[in-house]
């Protein structure tokens, strides 16, 4: 473990941006940025999910098709046999598919890559690594796509995206964004982290009413109610993991909100991830799809105030006054960030396309 950290401190960075293996396609020397505010999680051995694929695409940013945690042991096989299938078809459209292999220590991770860039590479844009511990782990993953690539002729390199969910991952999470130029991007994990860091929940993401900070006593009534509010347990990982991200120019991502039951949970979680900088975050079920649209989507009275700014000051310098607000080049840089991203959204949601006014 230690030489491999050594190995990455050491890089050459010229060789960043050279491939890996002999007939490999050229590393990527920027990450696509395309909308991805919900990632839309499907087993692929479910049949009746497969034959919804081209429904279920076209209301979502991203289709994961799912290899790893909440598929049983014993089909393992079929669904991976159900990505393949699913890749093949092209009922997806042009909507992106991801997937999310078996973790680098199971007996399925091996099989799960061969294949899927023998049968699937073309079409699978990012491979979402569960468990990372280090920059180690990306660093065996990359050099094996690279030789996988040039063995299948493939075109574009695929991406990786690695999830944070134990506690060494998250101590070299900085490390793991800068891995290789084949990282597209992070994802929260809270449930495999908070089993990782012993913490005494069973939620997977969102707060705890136990999770609180306590108002001072009243001087002179010790007795009386004291106020208290409920707090975040997710607050500091997720801004390091955002800093890592966006420090290398990739994407950071919330990952599950396991409560189905509780949109109101839900959209709270996604939100507070949101204005810390996350562009989306992983849709369980139907119903969450909805959600994560409305949280990632910047607020058309916001874009339009965007628009206002990016047109006052022009070339981006320089101080105005809109509506009583000072607004200067940080302002500006601000501005620039939300248009683009309504802009994205815009060009494949003709319902925020509308409301944007583009």
């Amino acid at each position: 473990m230690g030489h491999l950290m050594e190995f990455e401190m050491h890089r050459n960075p010229r060789d960043f941006l050279k491939p890996l293996a002999l007939g490999a396609p050229e590393p990527l020397r920027e990450i696509p940025v395309k909308p991805s505010r919900m990632i839309q999680f499907m087993p692929p051995q479910n049949e009746r999910m497969r034959a919804r694929v081209a429904e279920t695409a076209a209301q979502v940013d991203v289709l994961l098709l799912n290899l790893e945690d909440a598929i049983p042991a014993n089909e393992k096989l079929a669904a991976r046999e159900g990505l393949i299938e699913v890749a093949k078809s092209g009922n997806a459209g042009d909507t992106p598919l991801w997937t999310r292999i078996n973790s680098l220590d199971s007996p399925w991770f091996l099989d799960d890559i061969t294949e899927i860039v023998a049968e699937a590479g073309n079409r699978i844009e990012v491979i979402m690594l569960p468990k990372v511990q280090g920059p180690w782990d990306i660093t065996f993953v990359d050099q094996l796509l690279a030789l996988l690539e040039a063995k299948h002729g493939l075109q574009r390199p695929i991406m990786l995206h690695a999830i944070l969910e134990t506690a060494l991952g998250v101590s070299n999470v900085e490390e793991i964004a800068a891995a290789s130029p084949r990282m597209q991007g992070i994802s929260f994990g809270p449930a495999d982290l908070a089993a990782s860091r012993r913490m005494k929940t069973t939620r997977v993401g969102g707060g705890h009413p136990a999770y609180v900070v306590r108002g001072d006593p009243v001087a002179d009534d010790p007795d009386a109610p004291r106020l208290t509010a409920q707090q975040d347990p997710w607050h500091y990982t997720i801004a390091r993991m955002v800093d890592a991200c966006t420090a290398v120019g990739i994407l950071p991502y919330y990952g599950p909100f396991g409560d189905i039951s509780d949109p109101v949970g839900c959209e709270d979680q996604f939100r507070a991830a949101f204005l810390l900088g996350c562009v989306g975050a992983w849709s369980l079920h139907p119903s969450q799809v909805p959600i994560a649209k409305k949280v990632f989507s910047p607020p058309p009275d916001e874009v339009a105030m965007a628009r206002r700014i990016i047109e006052a000051l022009g070339e981006g310098s320089g101080v105005v006054m809109l509506d009583g607000k000072m607004q200067d080049d940080a302002t500006y840089k601000q501005a620039k960030v939300m248009v683009e991203v309504a802009q994205l959204i815009a060009a494949r949601d003709p319902e925020m396309k509308a409301a944007y006014g583009f």
